[in-house]
């Protein structure tokens, strides 16, 4: 019983709200006087609150009360009739009676409806669509439909009926647009490629905040066109082409009428649960790698060398032994094939990352050039900004040039350019590169000369290294496992490709390592932090 009182008073509330004003506005264009519509109107509502208090529950509430207005509407201009006919004995033709056998849609159609006519079509499938439009909005008959879209007459009908239902459904519901629609996420991600798209895919796709949402909404959640465009406010026929585009493109995967994201994007929930897990391996695992470091060094002093080359002071080559030690030692999970083959010559794979509100650590990347030469990045505090995001093969050559002791041609352009970025400096009239240069058979030839105790020592730090970041990847591998949806559970591929990305991250040792003092704060070393030469011979 108290269900049924709630329900009454829900109803009377909303046709108190939203259809008292558009009665009044029917009943003046039906009777042309204040007075009377205002009269109209009474009756009309007086009608449908004493049905709804009597316990009248319908079915399509919008219907119903269009009906009620129309009966109501019909009393009253036959009572008009019959006291004007007894007046002047004009006909009952002179006033408009509503043919109560007419559809309600049509009704709707032409008249205050048409706003939310317009609001389902955005929402129903192309094959009814197209022949709704045709219909109502372009006002060709069935026979012209049939002709324009080479379908048989009786296959418009069917679908002009069954579109007719679907759109009353529709209009009479109190539809509602998802949070997306209105509050847009973003997602960051992480390519791994061997050679982007020729359209630059996939960097070209994820950079559209769109195309993020539909691939955040599906994620997890087979969703079809129609949920998708009511979630993000995108109107289907348009919505029904980016999703057609996307699969083609490989970013979603088309299952039935229902389409889900093609990659994993790690939550915010299990992004916090691995930076906690960060957070509190960072302190030993940085300490592991500084002993690590700092013994290499002295071994190679004891043999008056610097595996670090020559060029760059060792409080700046710090920045990028750190981080090369870092990967070094990281646990690698065994490859199991190589990247995905995508459209447009693309070898690519990606992993997506729910936005978070802080980003923690200060993301540490390295761009590789050419001729052995790379360049970590740190993005925190404007460093980054310092160098440029990768030296044209041109530059690396010279530079290269200059770390072999090489004759240089010259070219002074590269070389001020070179100045400019603080891989060279000026010395009496000599250009020096400012750069870390490892070159492998060097440092091999020095190890082969250390004593048995010495390679012990580093044997020892070296495995105590790699089994706290071993222990760090097994955690992480549990976090992300447990936060991917079914789809990809049984892919080992891209579960690995989720897990390392989440593990491999340099900041939280580069923050440690300043936090501690290890490393002197960028204003105190070279400009040229983080470039390096990795030479295999």
């Amino acid at each position: 019983m108290q269900n049924a009182n709630e329900m009454r008073d829900r109803l009377i509330n909303e046709f108190a709200e939203n259809y008292m004003e558009k009665l009044f506005y029917f009943c003046l264009k039906k009777t042309g006087s204040n007075i009377e519509a205002e009269d109209l109107t009474q009756d009309i509502a007086l009608q449908i609150i004493t049905a709804l208090n009597k316990g009248t529950i319908p079915t399509s509430f919008s219907a119903w009360i269009w009906q009620i207005a129309r009966n109501r509407y019909s009393v009253w201009a036959k009572k008009k009739h019959k006291c004007n006919e007894s007046v002047t004995g004009s006909d009952i033709g002179d006033y408009e009676i509503e043919d109560e056998s007419e559809n309600i849609l049509d009704e709707m159609v032409h008249t205050e409806q048409l706003a939310l006519l317009r609001r389902e079509l955005a929402f129903i499938k192309s094959d009814y669509r197209n022949i709704v439009v045709a219909y109502y909005i372009e006002n060709k008959n069935v026979r012209e439909i049939a002709e324009s879209l080479s379908l048989p007459t009786n296959t418009v009908k069917s679908r002009l009926l069954r579109a007719r239902q679907i759109l009353k459904e529709g209009m009479d519901m109190a539809r509602e647009f998802g949070i997306r629609s209105y509050k847009p996420e973003e997602v960051d991600y992480s390519n791994n490629c061997s050679r982007p798209g020729d359209k630059n895919q996939p960097y070209s796709v994820m950079k559209h905040k769109m195309y993020q949402n539909i691939m955040l909404e599906a994620y997890g959640n087979p969703s079809t066109a129609e949920e998708l465009s009511l979630e993000l406010g995108v109107a289907l026929p348009y919505m029904e082409d980016e999703l057609e585009w996307m699969t083609k493109e490989t970013f979603l995967i088309k299952d039935g009428n229902k389409y889900q994201t093609a990659f994993p994007i790690v939550s915010r929930s299990a992004q916090e649960q691995v930076h906690f897990a960060w957070l509190t391996a960072a302190p030993s695992i940085t300490k592991a790698l500084i002993s690590f470091v700092e013994r290499l060094n002295d071994a190679f002093a004891e043999q008056g060398e610097a595996f670090y080359g020559q060029y760059q002071d060792y409080e700046s080559a710090k920045w990028s032994i750190l981080m090369l030690a870092f990967d070094y030692f990281m646990y690698k999970a065994p490859k199991i094939r190589e990247f995905t083959k995508r459209p447009d010559n693309g070898y690519w794979d990606i992993i997506g990352y729910q936005k978070r509100p802080v980003s923690e650590p200060n993301f540490v990347g390295n761009h590789c050039g050419y001729y052995g030469f790379q360049q970590f990045k740190y993005e925190f505090d404007g460093i980054s900004d310092r160098t440029p995001p990768y030296l044209t093969e041109e530059e690396s050559k010279v530079l290269y040039e200059f770390v072999m002791e090489n004759t240089v041609e010259e070219n002074g352009k590269i070389v001020k350019k070179l100045l400019e970025y603080g891989y060279l400096k000026e010395n009496e009239n000599a250009y020096i590169p400012d750069v870390v240069t490892i070159k492998t058979d060097d440092v091999r030839k020095a190890i082969r000369n250390m004593d048995e105790r010495v390679i012990s020592e580093l044997s020892a730090l070296a495995e105590r290294a790699k089994a706290m970041l071993k222990n760090l990847y097994d955690e992480v591998y549990g976090i992300v496992c447990a936060d991917l949806p079914p789809v990809f559970l049984n892919d080992v591929y891209q579960c690995r490709m989720a897990v390392s990305n989440c593990y491999f991250c340099r900041g939280y040792v580069m923050s440690e390592a300043l936090k501690s003092g290890y490393l002197l704060a960028y204003d105190q070393v070279s400009p040229a932090i983080g470039a390096h030469f990795w030479l295999d011979s």
